[in-house]
């Protein structure tokens, strides 16, 4: 790193290190966020704040892992650890030396409904920071040697999570739950997949993906708006002004009513209990989110956490939480038991889920959730990154900035009645999918797998 960057920057490196870049208190009472149209119909949205001399940009392009072809499960992924491996120019040894020399930190992910990209950097090294990302989005590289690199990387990853019960477990739900939907393909391709992916294909991914009118941006920082405009228009004004996306169908949850059991020698089962959720933009998201928290919310006095692991000592812990996602919701129920405790703590899960849709929940159970929710929110918008996330989460389902201020609106108009209506729909033993991975005891299993789905022969 050079000498007059470490006097300049001395204060601020370690913020941009980590995701925790902590913001003006007073902006994350009431966000104050300007919309920025673009000429392609994609949509920027700024909140600015000039307290540090920082700038964090979130981004992502409607899509994600469906432009995965089915025989060549990974391209998404290999996109998204190819597209800093050098641009234009510019090869992957002198590209990585700026953004490390200058403290910029870019990734991308593939995600299920969206492609995404996080940008940090500080105001001093900005215009470096969006040309470096102009030039990952317009002109990748994709050498042939940083693809066989990344292909044999990401192929040792999959290998390796094949012998972590916890993955499995997850790979097992994603596959058993949305089968028959893309949604159940793995995130990071399969062995064969990978092996199969061409620089073509790369390529192929980045023109249907990388278009204006799948854009979503959001910007966080020391940037005003006229900045932030020209900037908008720099580094995402050459791309196609429409990308290529397929229809996708709504995914139905598959094998209702099912135990399903992957075999694993450990000494734990992890088991992942599976029910329709609530669409993020329903009217009832709020009150499925309070009973969520009532349920599982990951605090001791959650009645899934008091039964299962306060009274009877079944796992460490227990936790239910609402999965939003644009083509299929879930409730998921997740906790890893003993072998031979796994039949009593599905059972006591079940008796739980049960009782809250007949009984639904006390008033003090209520209050109690509500004041936690409402009084959690301005912790989660401490940072310029948990700001970005936020917002990003509302543009990609379409909903109003100023969401966010009215979450505390919403959630105290939630009535006890409200609660249970939506327990009642939801806690269904006849549209529960259980997935068991491990060794478990006094279980009947309706569908045994020889092994986690998805993954390919390799």
């Amino acid at each position: 790193m050079k000498p007059t960057f470490v006097a300049v920057l001395i204060c601020v490196v370690f913020l941009l290190a980590t995701p925790t870049v902590v913001v003006a208190a007073s902006q994350t009472a009431q966000l104050d966020v300007q919309v920025l149209n673009m000429s392609g119909g994609g949509q920027a949205w700024l909140v600015e704040d000039h307290s540090l001399p920082l700038v964090t940009m979130k981004f992502a392009f409607a899509g994600g892992l469906v432009n995965d072809p089915e025989d060549k499960l990974g391209v998404a992924k290999l996109v998204s650890v190819l597209l800093d491996e050098g641009a234009g120019n510019m090869k992957s040894q002198d590209f990585q030396a700026q953004l490390s020399n200058h403290a910029i930190g870019l990734s991308f992910t593939p995600g299920r409904d969206a492609f995404h990209g996080a940008l940090r950097t500080t105001s001093q090294h900005r215009a470096l920071a969006f040309d470096l990302l102009k030039g990952a989005i317009t002109a990748p590289r994709f050498d042939n040697d940083a693809i066989s690199r990344m292909k044999n990387a990401l192929t040792a990853e999959l290998q390796n999570n094949l012998g972590d019960p916890a993955w499995l477990s997850a790979r097992t739900f994603n596959g058993v739950v949305f089968e028959g939907h893309y949604y159940a393909h793995p995130g990071g391709g399969t062995v064969e997949g990978l092996a199969a992916v061409t620089r073509r294909d790369l390529q192929d991914f980045v023109a249907s993906q990388f278009a204006q009118d799948l854009l979503r941006v959001v910007i966080v920082g020391d940037m005003t708006k006229a900045e932030a405009e020209a900037m908008m228009a720099d580094v995402f004004g050459s791309l196609p002004a429409q990308g290529r996306l397929p229809e996708v169908k709504p995914a139905v949850l598959a094998n209702p009513g099912k135990a399903v059991f992957l075999p694993l020698d450990t000494p734990q089962t992890y088991i992942a209990i599976a029910q329709p959720g609530v669409a993020r933009t329903a009217p009832d998201w709020y009150a499925a989110q309070v009973m969520a928290f009532i349920l599982g919310g990951g605090s001791f006095d959650a009645r899934l956490m008091r039964e299962v692991r306060e009274k009877r000592g079944l796992t460490y812990g227990v936790y239910a939480s609402l999965l939003a996602q644009q083509h299929g919701a879930v409730l998921q129920t997740t906790l890893s038991t003993a072998n031979e405790k796994a039949a009593e703590a599905v059972s006591v899960i079940r008796d739980e889920f049960a009782r809250m849709a007949a009984e639904g929940v006390s008033a003090e159970e209520l209050a109690d959730a509500k004041s936690y929710l409402i009084g959690s929110m301005p912790l989660e918008l401490t940072t310029t990154g948990d700001i970005a996330d936020a917002l990003m989460s509302l543009q990609l389902f379409g909903l109003p900035p100023d969401e966010l201020d009215r979450r505390a609106e919403y959630i105290r108009a939630v009535t006890a009645k409200d609660v249970q209506t939506i327990a009642q729909r939801l806690l269904d033993p006849a549209q529960t999918t259980t997935i068991l991975v491990g060794q478990p005891e006094g279980i009947d299993v309706d569908i045994l797998l020889d092994r986690a789905p998805g993954l390919g022969d390799k």
